[in-house]
């Protein structure tokens, strides 16, 4: 299982502190939540441009971009053109499946299809043909460190039998204990933010604990 270190900031100058913190991870990804206080209740830091520059201070880090907004198809080619690899969209608020899955090929990136804790998921069945990529947030979107919600481990267990080559990350309250039981239960990568960014002076340390506990 992978861990990716997970941005969760309102402003560009603690989004770039953490890209350089998570640069000196292993993983290689750095996971940066986008929110634009319509699909969720908050906003945080969400510029393309800014994401550029980013890429061209680190060449070498695959970014993933979860855009927790309302219009994922207006603003999608934006973040793809900014250096993003892979774009993370809600099922509940695309309309336009096909046109993301052909962005992403233009670009020569991916998209991958969440749902939130609210969202059956057998509602993601009629995907299962066409994306690769899937997320079960743990958490409701928006806000970083909050608990963990148990049902989505069922909802794991569902995706790995009804698609069992898809790739399926969990993100929201992620620790040493949710990582491992969402290993168990079929996933292949979990994004972290609060865990390895939260109130641990070693972020690095942090980002060992979760390996280790699913090593």
């Amino acid at each position: 299982m992978q861990i990716i270190p997970a941005i969760n900031c309102l402003s560009f100058k603690c989004v770039r502190d953490l890209t350089q913190k998570a640069a000196q991870l292993p993983s290689g990804w750095v996971h940066i939540d986008v929110t634009d206080g319509k699909f969720t209740h908050n906003v945080t830091w969400g510029s393309p441009e800014e994401l550029a520059i980013l890429k061209r201070e680190y060449p070498n880090l695959n970014f993933e971009v979860h855009l927790m907004v309302a219009d994922p198809e207006e603003v999608i080619k934006s973040w793809f053109r900014a250096g993003a690899k892979r774009v993370i969209v809600h099922l509940e608020t695309i309309e336009n499946p096909d046109f993301l899955l052909e962005t992403a090929d233009e670009y020569g990136g991916e998209v991958m299809l969440s749902v939130a804790p609210s969202t059956p998921a057998d509602l993601l069945l009629p995907h299962t043909n066409s994306f690769r990529y899937f997320q079960v947030l743990a958490v409701k979107p928006g806000l970083a460190g909050q608990r963990f919600t148990l049902d989505s481990l069922e909802k794991i267990r569902f995706l790995r039998q009804m698609a069992p080559d898809a790739k399926i990350e969990v993100d929201g309250g992620i620790t040493p204990e949710t990582a491992r039981l969402a290993k168990i239960a079929g996933a292949n990568m979990v994004a972290s933010a609060s865990y390895i960014f939260g109130d641990k002076e070693d972020f690095k340390r942090a980002y060992e604990e979760l390996n280790g506990s699913i090593a």
